[in-house]
């Protein structure tokens, strides 16, 4: 076609994907194609607002590495991760609720024997974690894998340091014979997110805050259920409603108890959905 224009252009694009032998890679592009060109017409998009959007995406993509995901970064402050977790983690009523992955997780975390300190070393204030992790029934689900990871006293996650000998505030466990784990760690403090990047250039453009209220990461998996990626958020926080990735739900707030001995006491169960289970 040699005569397109802003009319028929769409079209044209949505043409070439015909012979695409995937059939849902095919819904998606022509999907992606109709979205992105309508967004162009209502704007009334202009070559140079095109242009700094390539140069937002380049400059994204510049500074992801293997410490730092920009990206996911973008995805979140967007709301499209929470948007595409809660349509594909509609679970049955009484399971815990999933919630962003965030880009700090790591491959190959230490492990540690239930009562360990996972922080390592980390800055914070001494805090143990205990809870259950069980099944939809009520049945403890015995030696589920718990991956944690959390930000320390300063808001950095272990990735965020140069000259680190090993990691901090990050480990896996496996829950007991009954179900139960308890670890100690540091405290949950709110951070901001890394916003020395693109997307903390379109926060700063939007007027819009950096910051994600307390909170520690769990991802749980156990044979014969569905993989359970959540926080736990610290109640209290100034920043529960105001969440920069939009990730809190009620269900996952819990109490940060002082102890007598100057520690913190936080108890979390955890209850996953069993695999393949239709949602109610």
């Amino acid at each position: 076609m040699r005569n397109l224009t802003q009319d028929n252009i769409t079209q044209a694009v949505i043409a070439r994907f015909a012979d695409t032998p995937d059939p849902r890679l095919k819904e998606i592009m022509t999907s992606l194609v109709q979205h992105l060109h309508a967004f162009a017409r209502e704007v009334k998009l202009t070559e140079e607002e095109w242009f700094r959007g390539i140069d937002f995406l380049t400059r994204t993509g510049h500074i992801t590495d293997d410490r730092r995901q920009e990206f996911i970064l973008l995805s979140d402050t967007l709301g499209l991760s929470m948007l595409t977790i809660a349509m594909n983690n509609e679970k049955p009523a009484g399971c815990t609720e999933s919630t962003v992955f965030g880009p700090f997780y790591v491959e190959g975390a230490p492990s540690y024997d239930l009562g360990e300190d996972v922080a390592n070393g980390a800055a914070g204030v001494p805090c143990v974690v205990r809870g259950t992790v069980r099944g939809l029934d009520g049945e403890p689900v015995p030696g589920a894998e718990i991956h944690v990871w959390q930000a320390d006293a300063e808001g950095k996650y272990d990735v965020q340091r140069e000259g680190l000998a090993g990691h901090q505030a990050r480990g896996v466990l496996h829950a007991n014979g009954k179900g139960e784990y308890h670890f100690r760690s540091i405290l949950a403090e709110a951070y901001p997110i890394p916003d020395d990047g693109p997307v903390g250039d379109m926060l700063k453009a939007t007027k819009r805050h950096p910051w994600r209220p307390a909170h520690l990461h769990f991802m749980i998996r156990a044979p014969g259920y569905e993989t359970l990626i959540t926080h736990v958020f610290r109640n209290g926080d100034p920043y529960l409603d105001s969440d920069a990735v939009f990730g809190v739900r009620q269900s996952l707030v819990a109490d940060w108890v002082k102890q007598p001995d100057g520690r913190y006491l936080v108890e979390y169960d955890f209850v996953l959905a069993p695999a393949g289970k239709d949602a109610r």
